[in-house]
């Protein structure tokens, strides 16, 4: 059995070093593959990327049609690499993409950390609050006490640098709540659960509209840029990008396209100064100090993004896109439970019946797994592995990550059921001749694996639902797909009514066979 155990550790290890391993020169690496891998998240929506309306299977937005000029520029075609927008460096990081191009705001730090491109866009942050809500007439009220008592509340994108600005403007007097994604901050001051929020301005020219509660409050503020990152060393693959973004700002191509989603603004004449001084790391600091501030864009700039689907439309437009998503939930589950299965059920042996010197590693194995999120463990095989030379792809990831997690939990399960076998069974099959290993074979695991039954099936359908967890690995599984489209449609309550409906589409046949299971077997599991 010990034989048995160590081969499939070593198969599952081998399995795992034969991932890609990491590239050295990544503008090599573009031009021989052809192919340009771009990072960014749906999720965060327009301007910046977001799913087609009328075919939610391809993306647009102002950084979609960016990212396919850059390339075709640089002579290769973009492949667009969908990641959690607060992880979009990890995956650099890590040699999954080869650059991030979704809104990631300049920051010395993070040009000491990575290599960084001239500015493509100037933003600024634009404080809005409810048309309703006089208390709130500049930014300096957001440090004053609320009418009703206590402090404002004001919501941003996590991980942002609105977030940065508004702790730095708050101070203690009032609290900064971080959301995962652009719209939602805006949905919750118009629905009154919060005070205000601070948006980006193509963000809030962008979405503005479908907010007809909100208005801006005074002009944007804190000025900064949007930049294209790589990883550190990959000068070559920048330089190109710095080509190719002068040549577009100087042909007035970058504007059509920033105008194409009425973001162009006055302030984007800053990127004619950096067209003409590409050195950006000792330039942009002192462009801070003289960038005026930003008018904000008039929603006739925006009329033409004014329709949006609802309704039945959202029905009949998305369904096909979550019932896709919903078959990578089914297709992670289906593959990583009986890996958890086959793991566990090893793992309670070798505790019960392994020689001494095994005992402690396996029980190690299990608490720690226990006692750690299985986000941890999925953010260790797919961010740090790499970093040790070990690339897993994602969708190895999710399978490897939630079998090894389940694994831990499936062994209690069969140990538990193994130790209710009466021992005289052990005995009598050793007194009718059988080998100890053949005696666990045939007798014993039989009769453990009926009566553990339905509490497994119950751990399936606990682990259908934790696919949701592999979004953190770039996997866009069911709910995922949800937050993307709600983002990016609006359309909150269609969408979670048909995701709800699908989870119990495939979720409710499992507990139907898990209570027909324990009728079948009775309370304690042994039929007469």
């Amino acid at each position: 059995m010990f034989r048995s155990w160590l081969a499939v550790c070593l198969m599952l290890l081998a399995w795992v070093a034969l991932g890609p391993v990491a590239r050295a020169n990544e503008w090599e690496n573009a031009k021989k593959n052809g192919t340009l891998v771009w990072g960014a998240d749906q999720e965060g929506g327009g301007p910046f990327i977001y799913p087609k309306e009328d075919n939610p299977e391809e993306v647009m937005g102002f950084e979609v049609d960016l990212a396919r000029a850059l390339a075709k520029y640089i002579g290769v075609k973009d492949e667009f690499y969908q990641g959690q927008w607060d992880n979009l460096l990890d995956l650099l990081q890590a040699n999954k993409t080869q650059i991030v191009l979704n809104g990631y705001e300049w920051s010395p730090e993070r040009a000491d950390a990575y290599e960084a491109t001239i500015p493509y866009y100037v933003y600024a942050l634009q404080l809005m609050s409810r048309k309703d809500d006089a208390s709130i007439k500049s930014w300096d009220d957001l440090l004053k006490e609320r009418p009703g008592g206590g402090k404002y509340q004001i919501g941003v994108l996590v991980g942002s640098a609105s977030e940065e600005v508004m702790k730095e403007h708050c101070k203690d007097k009032c609290d900064v709540i971080p959301y995962d994604g652009n719209t939602d901050a805006m949905m919750e001051v118009q629905n009154e659960k919060i005070d205000a929020t601070i948006q980006d301005t193509p963000i809030a020219a962008f979405y503005g509209k479908e907010f007809p509660r909100l208005h801006y409050i005074e002009k944007p503020r804190a000025p900064g840029y949007y930049v294209i990152y790589a990883k550190k060393g990959e000068t070559q693959l920048v330089d190109a990008i710095n080509e190719s973004l002068i040549t577009m700002i100087r042909s007035g191509e970058l504007e059509r396209i920033y105008r194409t989603y009425g973001i162009w603004d006055e302030q984007q004449a800053e990127l004619v100064r950096f067209s003409e001084d590409a050195k950006f790391f000792g330039y942009v600091k002192a462009a801070l100090a003289d960038v005026e501030q930003v008018e904000a864009p008039t929603q006739e700039e925006l009329q033409e993004f004014s329709t949006r689907k609802q309704g039945w439309e959202i029905v009949s437009t998305y369904l096909p896109t979550l019932m896709k998503a919903a078959g990578m939930t089914v297709v992670l589950s289906a593959i990583s439970f009986p890996l958890a299965i086959m793991l566990g059920m090893l793992i309670a042996v070798g505790r019960l019946y392994g020689p001494a010197w095994i005992k402690m590693p396996l029980t190690a194995y299990v608490e720690l797994l226990r006692g750690t999120p299985l986000m941890l463990q999925l953010y260790f095989i797919f961010f740090v592995l790499p970093e040790l030379g070990i690339n897993v792809p994602a969708f190895a990831t999710a399978i490897f990550g939630l079998a090894i997690n389940y694994s831990a939990y499936e062994s209690e399960i069969y140990r538990a059921g193994i130790q209710a076998i009466p021992s005289g069974q052990m005995e009598a099959a050793l007194a009718l001749g059988m080998s100890r290993s053949q005696a666990i074979r045939r007798v014993v695991l039989p009769q453990a694996f009926r009566m553990v039954i339905p509490p497994v099936v119950n751990d399936f359908i606990a682990l259908f639902k934790d696919t949701s967890v592999c979004s953190v690995i770039t996997i866009i599984e069911l709910t995922k797909q949800f937050s993307i489209l709600a983002k990016s449609t609006l359309a909150i309550i269609e969408m979670m009514s048909l995701t709800a409906l699908l989870y119990l589409a495939m979720s409710y046949p499992m507990s139907l066979l898990a209570r027909y299971v324990e009728k079948r077997l009775g309370s304690s599991g042994v039929q007469g």
